[in-house]
């Protein structure tokens, strides 16, 4: 068993189980050339250790960002390259992820949280695009001539830390996903939010209640405030277990803030964490840590559900008055001191056709 520091990339096919359905044996062929024309060519090219095929999947070891860096882009474009002529439900696509972190290597496989976090990573990707955490990007900062956008910091399952991602734009000629073409729910006119189900970090199946049950809590408190407007329960748990870009949920639901959070257990000890996320600028605006002895399910649930709420009303009432002040004033309009005459004929607010006034004469 070996210790080292690696720059770990992890490629996985958008869409497999829909693409094999349609065609077993093409899709089987095309991933088949793909990775024999494409992935190996290029990690040979990049000096790049391909450990194993997971799948639909790879995984790739290499000892420089850089060149990891390097060769997906190169992939990415030579899988677009191949998807040019091919009918949009037909094309095989995929999503990367690359971190640099400390692994353990035994039996020519890798393992440990540099793995792991690179998995994540690969999952937040778009379709033809590519994910790296924040040690990779410091790594290719001003060495590689990319756009990155910062994400933020997210929360991923398995994961007890936040990872912030950044993102290169998708490779051009890449098929969107289908979710990104979907049109996008207009925002409400008061400050809308949704509770986003809590990550389970204690590996305790049996402690799921607790965390479910603190959505549910918080989002009731959040429906008794009348100026906001609150996602319903239902929609929120819809995205329970999946790694979720915050713009996407806010495209799906309406929403421009979130709350996520994430509770852990040890022993008869819970620990909560909270934070509240502007949606559309992916800008962090709250977060805090509560502890509390388990003790009554449910006087627990109620102190820490009056904490957060508490907390996240100021928050975003100040949050919507900075909002407010960012935006324009418009010229204002020219003042008619003779106000034009209405039509002959309109409706009053009934609907009813009405004689329109008389225009009152004004002296000299």
């Amino acid at each position: 068993m070996e210790r080292r520091l690696a720059a770990v990339l992890i490629a996985d096919v958008v869409g497999y189980s829909r693409l094999m359905e349609i065609d077993e044996v093409g899709t089987l062929e095309a991933l088949k050339a793909i990775r024999r024309d494409v992935f190996d060519a290029k990690i040979a090219e990049h000096h790049g250790r391909l450990v194993k095929l997971m799948g639909d999947g790879v995984l790739v070891e290499f000892a420089s960002v850089v060149q990891a860096v390097k060769c997906a882009i190169e992939i990415q474009h030579g899988v677009a390259e191949r998807n040019a002529d091919l009918p949009q439900d037909r094309c095989v696509q995929f999503r990367v992820g690359i971190n640099l972190g400390d692994i353990i290597a035994e039996d020519d496989d890798i393992y440990g949280d540099g793995v792991n976090v690179a998995a994540r990573l690969e999952s937040l990707s778009e379709p033809g695009g590519i994910c790296l955490s924040r040690a990779a990007r410091d790594q290719v900062r001003d060495k590689i001539d990319i756009a990155l956008e910062d994400l933020g910091e997210v929360e991923v399952k398995n994961i007890h830390r936040p990872v912030r991602v950044f993102r290169i734009a998708p490779t051009k000629g890449a098929v969107p996903a289908a979710r990104a073409d979907g049109p996008s729910l207009p925002l409400p006119d008061k400050p809308s939010i949704v509770v986003l189900p809590f990550d389970n970090m204690s590996g305790d199946p049996e402690q799921e209640y607790f965390s479910d049950g603190m959505v549910e809590e918080i989002t009731t408190a959040l429906c008794r405030v009348r100026s906001l407007f609150v996602i319903a329960r239902n929609s929120a748990f819809a995205y329970k277990g999946r790694a979720v870009d915050v713009k996407q949920v806010s495209r799906e639901l309406g929403v421009r803030y979130l709350v996520v959070g994430s509770v852990r257990k040890a022993g008869d000890r819970i620990r909560l964490t909270a934070q509240l996320i502007d949606a559309i600028d992916r800008s962090h605006i709250w977060a805090e840590r509560y502890d509390g002895v388990l003790e009554d399910v449910f006087v627990l649930q109620d102190r820490l559900t009056e904490s957060i709420v508490g907390a996240i009303e100021p928050q975003l009432r100040t949050a919507e008055i900075v909002r407010s002040r960012r935006k324009p004033t418009r010229r204002p309009q020219r003042l008619r001191l003779f106000p034009e005459s209405p039509p002959a004929c309109q409706r009053d607010d009934c609907g009813r056709k009405s004689r329109s006034h008389q225009t009152a004469r004004h002296g000299p």
